[in-house]
């Protein structure tokens, strides 16, 4: 950013910083003044001269002297900055001051990465388990057994009963058909009949117990049941009693809500971490307390538009009827990522299009490094490249450690976009 694209909140920011160096660095001159002399930010050994690019005052940056002096605006003792710490924007924090900013270090290391996607869904109806009531020939419905939406119904259950005159001709000719079978002794033609009868029966939509009990009785129905093909509930009823059902009419649908999918909207940046088999939670915001258990059962191969998210499906078995389609639900997918080489968030600085931490490397040094940074997951960042393992980095009192090492570098190792 430009300096007059800088805004006040950076500005405050950097002052305070700022603030917070001098007073740190009057610290450290009024223990010079009160000790025994250590050596100057040499930082570990005295030096010849040759290495040294100039002298600066921490409080006041843009002084710069050639040899050693007191800082002219806060009489300030000069500190050295040497070539190379200006290359690399390397800086010397000794274990006092470490102590005072509160600067902690951590091992690089592997560590077990898990991530939890979070999505909202809802619940839908299992498609699997939708059945619709449709007729094969037309009728009036004299008797509607089945009258209102959301009733629970059974396998076989009357629905209603139905007066339809080519069900009654179908009826009646398989009836003469047997009656033909029998008087004839079982001859090829009658048996020819008889089976030709009662495939019609069945293309009609007349079940294998409904055509025993028609030969048992041997007589047609007037008015036939008709009855439900699966158990369930009833969520969509296109009929009353008297109306005349046309063939091809759907007259219920039938679902069988024992068990329901979740359709959760998952971003497109987590899609990636989805896999079918992972586990889900699920939880209902107006049941607080109360989870639901189950797995990713197939995630839909296309993307919403405007959202810019993907839908994940799970499916729940749903004996009590706790999940009604349409519920909202909050869905967490837990995904584990395996072992990776991370380091803790509160390590990574952001400048810009880079990512950078600070590596101890002792004596008291540390030098800024740029890292490519993967997967966020658990207070963790991915670390692609720039570290190995092994290596120690700063994880606390990162923000004074930078400001300190623009200042050192006098800002020419942070305008870059050097990596070392």
């Amino acid at each position: 950013m430009s300096r007059t694209g800088t805004r006040p909140s950076s500005r405050r920011a950097l002052a305070c910083a700022f603030s917070a160096l001098a007073l740190l660095a009057c610290d450290k001159t009024s223990h010079e003044n009160h000790a025994t002399p250590e050596p100057a930010h040499g930082e570990h050994g005295p030096h010849d001269g040759s290495d040294i690019a100039h002298y600066t005052c921490p409080m006041h940056p843009s002084v710069k002297k050639d040899g050693p002096g007191q800082c002219p605006i806060c009489g300030m003792t000069l500190t050295p900055v040497t070539k190379r710490d200006m290359e690399t924007g390397t800086i010397v924090v000794d274990e006092v001051r470490r102590q005072r900013i509160g600067v902690k270090t951590a091992e690089v290391k592997r560590h077990a990465m898990r991530r939890v996607i979070r999505a909202v869904g809802d619940v839908k109806i299992d498609e699997t388990r939708l059945t619709d009531v449709n007729l094969r020939m037309s009728g009036w419905v004299e008797r509607l057994v089945v009258n209102e939406t959301g009733q629970r119904v059974k396998k076989g259950q009357t629905l209603f009963t139905l007066y339809s005159p080519e069900l009654y001709a179908a009826q009646r000719e398989h009836l003469t058909a047997m009656n033909r079978q029998r008087a004839g002794g079982g001859g090829a033609t009658s048996d020819e009949l008889a089976r030709a009868s009662q495939q019609r029966l069945r293309l009609l939509g007349m079940s294998g117990t409904q055509i025993k009990r028609l030969e048992q009785r041997k007589e047609a129905w007037e008015h036939m049941p008709i009855v439900s093909p699966a158990k369930g509930y009833v969520i969509e009823k296109n009929v009353v009693e008297g109306a005349r059902i046309e063939r091809g009419s759907r007259v219920y649908r039938i679902a069988d809500l024992s068990r329901v999918w979740i359709d959760a909207e998952v971003y497109e940046s987590d899609l990636l971490h989805a896999r079918v088999g992972q586990p889900a939670t699920i939880e209902l915001p107006y049941m607080p307390g109360k989870r639901f258990e189950g797995r990713i059962d197939y995630i839909y191969p296309t993307l919403q538009e405007a959202t810019r998210t993907g839908r994940v499906r799970v499916v729940l078995e749903n004996p009590e009827l706790a999940l009604k389609p349409d519920m909202y639900a909050n869905v967490m997918i837990e995904v584990d990522l395996g072992e990776r080489l991370a380091v803790p968030e509160e390590a990574v600085i952001y400048t810009g299009p880079r990512r950078l931490v600070f590596v101890d490397l002792g004596e008291g040094r540390l030098r800024p490094q740029e890292v490519q940074v993967g997967v966020h997951a658990g207070g963790l960042y991915e670390v692609t490249d720039g570290l190995e393992a092994g290596d120690r980095i700063v994880t606390s009192g990162n923000f004074l450690i930078a400001a300190e090492s623009r200042i050192r570098s006098a800002s020419e190792y942070w305008r870059g976009g050097h990596a070392h």
